[in-house]
């Protein structure tokens, strides 16, 4: 996946399905970038299909009582952004 430097919401991000497509959509992430941002730096990560994300949140008062809130699934996506 090609991401931009700069920015969120899901602009300047680009999944390349293949090597040969990295030189293109890294242009097209780099224009949409700079175009929104005005900076077209980008970066490239793995991309991972499918995942899952939880998070779970912890309360502590300092003296060693700690409580958990339950968890959420964060995975429901939009345009690459937790729901």
């Amino acid at each position: 996946i090609v991401k931009a430097a700069m920015g969120g919401g899901g602009r300047g991000i680009r999944i390349v399905p293949s090597a040969d497509d990295l030189d293109g959509m890294f242009r097209l992430a780099s224009n949409e970038a700079l175009n929104a941002f005005g900076d077209g730096r980008c970066f490239v990560e793995k991309y991972v299909d499918r995942p899952r994300h939880i998070e779970v949140q912890c309360l502590g008062d300092g003296t060693g009582n700690v409580i958990h809130l339950y968890d959420r699934d964060c995975s429901v996506q939009r345009r690459h952004q937790k729901v």
